[in-house]
């Protein structure tokens, strides 16, 4: 059995400009121990997919019926405001994209750490404390014993980072969230904010939901990979092959966005357009607009459909090659532009 089980996730947003339909139809799963990777453009749906899982949407905003989140066997839709407070952080933790809005500026980063630990594991001030000191020595704080009486407008922004993801594993879940943990950090730090992750998920065998825009990170860290476009996931496999042998056109293309060793000189490949805003998802494949593939038959929306072993792409090229092959051989399609310019992804 999955850690979680995610199935026909719809998160839908009732506004006056109509029904946002952020989170469409997503499913996916995650094992103990695995890191899976959520990749795609800003807009795609991956940061409401997390705060879904957390039960974490606020009104207008709210999880459709008929959409099924599993945890452990547990039926997290089910579960009362009081449960689900027992499971965040404590069984799943998340890790938010932004520590300085994330953290309390009035109260010491040592008292919000303790906090967590106090409600979900019932120890004494003191007690919480010096776990809290523990958990600021265990990612990489210098002198914890004196900075965990620190306020976060007295750290950077790696250590406030580091904050984070203490808080998050102040109580060792079963599962941990981390929604782009290094954006606005240097490479440096972000090296090492990574290492400290999966150090860390080797010795607790924790699962890990790893949302990034960052492909090389994907490629270095992960097990498996979801790539989501426009509140839907449009592929989803293990890393070795989706990198390899991508099928959605648009996991193509942002694969072929990414810079090369080997494109010294050459223009990236970019994809035209940009994604549009959930009240006017376009009918079909919703990737049709911006597919250097496109033809009538995209008209229709394609479901998920076996790509290879273990392997999903939802795209009708699956089930007609022919078609990629002549764009391809014309000189169109986001593969050809990378082969042109030094070989294929």
């Amino acid at each position: 059995m999955s850690l979680l089980e995610v199935r026909d996730l719809r998160t839908w947003f009732h506004t006056e400009e109509g029904v946002a339909r952020a989170v469409d139809g997503v499913s996916f799963e995650v094992d103990r121990g695995q890191v899976l990777g959520v990749v795609g453009e800003s807009g795609s749906g991956k940061s409401v997919t997390a705060l879904s899982v957390m039960r974490l949407v606020q009104e207008p905003g709210r999880v459709e019926e008929g959409s099924r989140l599993t945890f452990d066997g547990r039926d997290l839709l089910g579960l009362t405001e009081r449960q689900m407070r027992d499971v965040r952080g404590n069984d799943i933790a998340m890790i938010f994209q932004e520590p300085m809005t994330s953290l309390n500026p009035v109260y010491p980063v040592g008292d919000q750490i303790s906090e967590s630990i106090r409600i979900h594991r019932g120890l004494s001030r003191r007690e919480a404390r010096s776990r809290a000191v523990e958990l600021l020595r265990l990612v990489g704080i210098p002198l914890p014993d004196r900075r965990v009486d620190d306020y976060p407008h007295q750290l950077s922004g790696g250590m406030r980072q580091r904050v984070m993801i203490a808080m998050a594993l102040a109580n060792e879940p079963d599962l941990l969230i981390a929604d782009e943990p290094t954006t606005a950090l240097d490479v440096t730090i972000q090296a090492q904010i990574l290492e400290l992750l999966f150090e860390i998920r080797d010795r607790l065998g924790m699962g890990i939901i790893l949302i990034t825009h960052d492909l090389g990170v994907v490629a270095e860290v992960c097990d498996r990979v979801v790539v989501m476009y426009a509140g839907q996931v449009v592929e989803q496999g293990s890393v070795d092959t989706i990198f390899a042998r991508p099928s959605h056109p648009y996991t193509q293309g942002l694969l072929a966005a990414v810079p090369r060793a080997d494109k010294r000189g050459g223009r990236l490949a970019v994809i035209p357009g940009v994604v549009p805003p959930p009240t006017r998802w376009p009918g079909g494949c919703r990737f049709r607009p911006r597919c250097p593939y496109a033809w009538d038959l995209c008209h229709q929306q394609p479901g998920l459909l076996a790509a290879g072993p273990r392997q999903l792409s939802r795209c009708w090229l699956v089930e007609h090659p022919k078609r990629r092959l002549q764009v391809e051989r014309s000189g169109g399609g986001f593969q050809s532009r990378v082969a042109g310019e030094g070989g294929a992804v």
